[in-house]
């Protein structure tokens, strides 16, 4: 390329330099010699969608991938060329059997070239796909689950159809490049997938494909799991709790605090407590459990949801052994995942802290949890909460 490059550079100069001289022998001057008119330089052609606003409002794309399904809320108020686009493409097909083919772990996951189709063209991967697109303002900030477009280094008019997930949040990109929609399910799928081998300019090792790409309407809202039983529907369940030591099996205090029980077996039924760890122990009291800072994997966008601080149910149940009872900081209205089982008649709880539960069985795991070694109230070997799992009593 350079030696055409050169050449092309100096067959110019021969004719700049030979154009208006004499020719020998003759008296008068040469005719200039003939120079081609640089071609008219052509305004880009940029996508415009046919669809209006309202005709792509309340869509989703899901991308069913090898790794799991991921939804995405299209947002198209403020990007609608972009959102039109990813619809014309894959109503197409035009995302399937493309990959993930660049990962920054825990930051984004980048994906969407149709050139990754093909496995022997892996150098090319992220420049093909480009260039169709003009920026628009976009739907807000790159928070965790934002999708947003991939752009030419440099030329903001370049998206296509290749986009990248957020992971976690990229204040940075906010205003450079377009936010087009939001994942609202599969979040974990997205950080997963970001985990995944990479060398170290993020190039993915293996094949994370998309596997097929739809568009579908977003489905009504669900009805929160546990929200329209009555207290007397409450009181037929119990949750045993699946511990690495054995299993705990609880019932509620429906009458008592049936808020705090309506709440937790919510978040049982959804897997919010499923892999947090007994983190706090202290023999003759009590030990603890739920703390979401403890929890190994991420949770998706509906267990998040889920959680919330609760107001007190504070009541007349005392804190003996056996009791489950919520943790919370200063704040009495600071409750929400953290519980703890009283392994000792402990009175200063009393009337301070919501009881919501019972042990009736696996007393004797709960004892066992209370004699493991710990560095101070912290346990030296991890003692998981695997799942907790709701069961329903007889009619």
């Amino acid at each position: 390329m350079r030696g055409m490059m050169r050449s092309a550079a100096l067959g110019v100069g021969l004719i700049m330099a030979v154009a208006g001289l004499t020719l020998a022998g003759q008296g008068t001057p040469a005719k200039p010699v003939p120079q081609a008119k640089k071609p008219a330089t052509l305004a880009p052609v940029f996508f415009t969608t046919p669809l209006t606003i309202e005709q792509m409002t309340g869509k989703q794309a899901v991308l069913e991938t090898t790794a799991g399904r991921i939804v995405i809320a299209l947002l198209p108020e403020q990007a609608p060329n972009h959102v039109g686009y990813v619809i014309k493409l894959a109503n197409e097909g035009a995302y399937n059997g493309t990959t993930f083919h660049r990962l920054i772990k825990h930051g984004i996951i980048q994906g969407g070239d149709p050139l990754s189709k093909d496995p022997a063209r892996s150098a090319q991967y992220g420049t093909g796909g480009l260039k169709m697109l003009a920026f628009e303002p976009g739907a807000g900030a790159h928070v965790r689950g934002a999708v947003s477009s991939v752009l030419v280094p440099g030329n903001r008019d370049s998206a296509g159809s290749q986009f990248f997930i957020c992971v976690t949040p990229q204040a940075a990109l906010d205003g450079q490049y377009t936010v087009f929609g939001r994942v609202v399910e599969g979040i974990g799928v997205v950080t997963q997938i970001s985990e995944a081998p990479a060398d170290q300019g993020g190039r993915a090792n293996e094949r994370i494909e998309i596997t097929s790409a739809t568009i579908r309407d977003a489905p009504p809202p669900r009805v929160e799991p546990f929200s329209t039983e009555s207290v007397a529907d409450l009181s037929q369940y119990r949750a045993v709790l699946e511990t690495s030591l054995g299993n705990i099996t609880i019932e509620f205090l429906t009458g008592k605090a049936p808020n705090h029980v309506r709440n937790f077996l919510r978040l049982a039924a959804a897997g919010v407590f499923d892999r947090t760890t007994f983190h706090r122990v202290v023999p003759g009291f009590m030990i603890q459990t739920g703390y979401l800072g403890s929890k190994q994997g991420p949770m998706d966008e509906g267990q998040q949801a889920l959680v919330r601080s609760l107001q007190p149910e504070f009541n007349d149940t005392v804190h003996d052994r056996g009791i489950v009872s919520m943790a919370r900081g200063e704040d009495p209205a600071s409750a929400s995942t953290s519980f703890f089982i009283v392994t000792a008649r402990v009175p200063s709880l009393d009337g301070t802290y919501t009881a919501f539960g019972r042990v009736v069985d696996g007393m004797s795991v709960a004892e066992a949890i209370e004699q493991v070694p710990r560095e101070g109230e912290t346990p030296k070997t991890r003692i998981d909460l695997l799942r907790v799992r709701v069961l329903k009593q007889g009619p």
